[in-house]
């Protein structure tokens, strides 16, 4: 089974530079979008065989996920359930018979960490969440869960020591994650491999390789020995983030 993730950054203007012939060609049981920017309907995008579903910030224009899917879910959630996080579009659970798939754009704590105290709560929440799905059957998590976790997945670590998304506390939450139970598949399976996934528009950081690695597919611990891969597609246009792909024997 092929899952992928993609912070598209706006899909409408993604889809302007070949979002649809990137989607056809990864040819996904699992396609999770984050950022979307736009009202399911704002534009016409389907695809034969896949059944889409969406969860759209009250704000236009913002935020925004989607799933499309070749598979029937048992139920869709949309939100974690917390009307303080639920408004800006950032999580959809779709329940299959054997585990939950979780896909999630996290709040980014912004210039000067003014959203850093929020985020935290966040966090707090959100691995709640998860942790609840947990004991019913086994997640896999996926998206731009804004947050480099080790000096490994970006490239200058001691320079943006506290720039939002390789804070402190951020990378604590991650840790906090993984310790209740669920794995970093990417790193799980290449501990030492250096690639990252998404690279600022500015300074020709994508040129120069300048990235982090933000985007991610986390899967319950029990379902390491399923884990056939985990991919990073550098190679992948459209987005300042690049689409990471998990292949599990499901």
């Amino acid at each position: 089974m092929k899952l992928i993730s993609w912070n598209v950054n706006g899909l409408r203007a993604c889809e302007g530079k070949g979002f649809s012939e990137v989607f056809r060609n990864l040819d996904a049981d699992f396609f999770c979008l984050q950022e979307t920017k736009m009202q399911e309907g704002q534009l016409d995008i389907q695809f034969p065989g896949y059944t889409s579903y969406w969860n759209s910030a009250d704000k236009k224009g913002y935020s925004g996920t989607a799933v499309f899917t070749r598979h029937t879910p048992l139920t869709v959630t949309r939100g974690m359930g917390i009307d303080e996080h639920d408004h800006e579009g950032r999580v959809i659970t779709l329940e299959m018979e054997q585990f939950f798939l979780v896909t999630c754009y996290t709040p980014n704590s912004q210039d000067g960490l003014r959203r850093l105290d929020y985020r935290m709560q966040w966090e707090a929440d959100f691995r709640s969440y998860l942790k609840r799905l947990d004991a019913q059957k086994p997640v896999i998590l996926c998206g731009d869960l804004n947050v480099a976790h080790e000096e490994i997945d970006i490239k200058n670590p001691k320079t943006n020591r506290r720039n939002a998304g390789f804070t402190d506390e951020e990378r604590q939450q991650f840790t906090a994650l993984l310790q209740s139970g669920f794995t970093d598949t990417f790193r799980w399976k290449y501990p030492d491999q250096i690639t990252y996934s998404w690279w600022s528009y500015r300074f020709q950081a994508r040129q120069k390789n300048a990235g982090w690695r933000i985007d991610y597919f986390v899967a319950s611990d029990r379902l390491r020995p399923l884990i056939a891969d985990a991919k990073i597609h550098t190679d992948i246009l459209g987005s300042d983030h690049c689409p990471v792909e998990l292949d599990i024997d499901l």
